[in-house]
């Protein structure tokens, strides 16, 4: 099995980044900033999981190498300025927020393309 290691690797910086800002959430954030941890985390940690299936697919499907990294990305993002909202106080990326969510939202979409797309004996 080809599997895309440097989006493989990528998604798992992501997911390990998500599990400290969960653990920082759960553990030392305030009631305020820990809704906005939380929320973060778990985005991106959905988003490292696709990401890390979208690396297993990638090499079938340049539609699904794409969401993959849309999905990294976008769940980056989103982490981040959730993040930069709730512990630096930096209000401005809050509207941030958002473009990671479109970046999400467009990693499903062509992720669902490509999987539209590749040939029933390519998907077993």
């Amino acid at each position: 099995m080809t599997v895309n290691r440097f989006l493989a690797v990528t998604a798992c910086g992501l997911g390990a980044l998500c599990v400290l800002l969960g653990a920082f959430a759960a553990h030392g954030a305030g009631p305020q900033v820990k809704t906005l941890l939380t929320t973060g985390a778990h985005y991106g940690l959905i988003h490292a999981l696709l990401t890390v299936v979208a690396a297993v697919l990638a090499p079938r499907s340049s539609a699904i190498l794409w969401a993959g990294w849309l999905a990294v990305i976008g769940g980056a993002v989103f982490a981040l300025s959730l993040t930069l909202v709730g512990l630096a106080g930096l209000r401005a990326m809050g509207a941030v927020a958002p473009i990671g969510g479109l970046l999400m939202i467009a990693a499903w979409l062509l992720f669902a393309y490509g999987a539209f797309r590749m040939r029933p004996s390519n998907l077993s």
